[in-house]
């Protein structure tokens, strides 16, 4: 069973700017991808991966992303972008992430992201650090 946005323990709010419309007068795909990356910084943020980056030089790397999108979004309008981590392994975890309109009070996009461990001082994977992995426990029960 998939998380839901209601599943999600981290979100952000996002005004759409102007700008983020392309010529079909919605909001460009590639700016979904930039949603989603700003709910991973904020869920990372909370799970302390900044501090255990600076100290030891293991964190985390995006692998794949996707995005399906449901439903268009146009300016003027907020957004809440949400994360959770659906599932846990030893050295990676998956992310959904939901994009909900305040105008519409649709979901109008959900993403899933394969973030894998990373020592960026010996360029090869890493197991997920033990604090880091019981902070995502503690924030999410992954399925």
């Amino acid at each position: 069973m998939s998380k839901s946005f209601d599943d999600c323990q981290v979100s952000i709010e996002v005004p759409i700017a102007w700008g983020e419309m392309d010529a079909f007068q919605h909001v460009n795909n590639v700016v979904y991808f930039r949603y989603f990356e700003s709910a991973r910084i904020a869920y990372f943020e909370r799970v302390g991966v900044f501090e255990l980056m600076e100290a030891s030089g293991v964190g985390p790397i995006l692998a794949t992303t996707s995005c399906r999108f449901k439903a268009p979004l146009t300016y003027p309008d907020t957004v809440t972008v949400a994360a959770c981590v659906e599932s846990l392994e030893s050295d990676r975890f998956t992310m959904r992430y939901f994009v909900k309109s305040a105008k519409s009070g649709r979901v109008a996009a959900e993403g899933e992201g394969l973030v894998v461990f990373y020592d960026y001082n010996n360029n090869c994977k890493h197991a997920i650090p033990t604090d880091i992995y019981g902070a995502i426990t503690k924030v999410d029960v992954p399925q």
